[in-house]
């Protein structure tokens, strides 16, 4: 009934720091409001259509928010600070869009820019002006970013340093040949598999393609992060390497491998960890989960086999069915 407003009502579920921004001028409808997530999300449209991949109307958003912020407080804030945990909808009319792709998903017009940041520009200042509810806890938001980040930075430093005494790259890390933004067809492939200490990778290891397979060895059980700021995964070598690993470290833009697989076993001990680092990406690099990088790989908990044959087992019914199946010499 209202367009992109019940999109971002729907999808904050009252988390919102100020009023959902809601705008419609000419060709443009645009929404957007700040929540205490990481990162940025966004849902954008050309002529009803979702365009998962963004393009020249998204960038545009973005930059018109950014230059919007500025002009309104007069001030020079830095567009990670303006964005980190806004939640937007941007959705415009085209008499002849250009797409980059057959499945249509993201827009390439490369002439819209010109118009189109200055009016979300023009337009996000005049409802500022308008919605002083709204102004003040942005203002709020944008500086608390800000002095997070200069937090981080001092903090990504220490890391940094601590990993460079300690001689190490990237642990427990056997890289691919090829990897996502490679200029090469390969790069789609590129696949991380994250395991359960280096004794459970072996097998990965030694069996995986390596143009297009890497396997990372976890030490134990990454740190429980739920309701920890940032700085948390700093200050925690076995995460910070996790964020090396991945090249996410910075900006989630920077992904090496189209897929992390999480690939613990199917124990207590192995569901805990794969629960801990379900949560890491949840918390902290949302994004990936809904853009479909993350995964998991589903392990067996039996093997029975006798000489002629082996099947894999998933739960206790699947072992005893096995053993029924196989019958004598059968052993798990």
């Amino acid at each position: 009934e209202n367009g992109l407003l019940d999109l971002l009502n729907e999808e904050v579920n009252d988390t919102n720091l100020y009023p959902i921004v809601h705008c419609q001028s000419g060709q443009l409808e645009m929404a957007l409001t700040h929540t205490e997530r990481y990162g940025e999300e966004y849902y954008s449209y050309v002529n009803g259509h979702h365009t998962n991949d963004g393009g020249t109307h998204l960038s545009s958003f973005r930059e018109g928010i950014l230059k919007a912020v500025n002009q309104f407080f007069n001030s020079s804030f830095e567009g990670p600070d303006v964005r980190d945990g806004i939640v937007g909808a941007v959705a415009i009319k085209l008499q002849e869009p250009v797409f980059e792709s057959q499945t249509k998903n993201k827009l390439g017009n490369s002439d819209l820019r010109s118009w189109m940041m200055p009016l979300v520009r023009d337009t996000f200042v005049d409802y500022l002006y308008k919605h002083p509810e709204v102004a003040e806890p942005l203002k709020q938001k944008i500086q608390a970013n800000e002095r997070i980040r200069k937090e981080l930075n001092n903090v990504k430093k220490a890391a940094r340093d601590n990993a460079k005494k300690s001689a190490l790259t990237i642990p427990n890390l056997k890289d691919c040949k090829y990897h996502l933004g490679d200029k090469n067809e390969a790069s789609q492939e590129s696949t991380v598999f994250i395991t359960e200490g280096v004794s459970a990778g072996g097998s990965m290891i030694s069996s995986r393609d390596v143009y297009t397979q890497a396997v990372f060895c976890l030490k134990g059980k990454p740190l429980n992060c739920h309701g920890q700021g940032k700085e948390a995964l700093y200050k925690n070598l076995e995460l910070y390497n996790v964020m090396k690993a991945l090249g996410i470290e910075d900006s989630i833009e920077d992904l090496r491998y189209n897929k992390v697989v999480i690939a613990t076993d199917a124990d207590v001990d192995g569901l805990h960890i794969r629960n801990l680092l379900l949560t890491f990406f949840l918390q902290y690099y949302e994004p990936l989960v809904l853009q479909g990088h993350i995964y998991i790989l589903e392990t067996p908990l039996f093997r029975v086999r006798n000489q002629k044959k082996t099947l894999y087992c998933y739960s206790e019914n699947e072992k005893n069915e096995a053993f029924q199946k196989l019958q004598n010499g059968a052993h798990c």
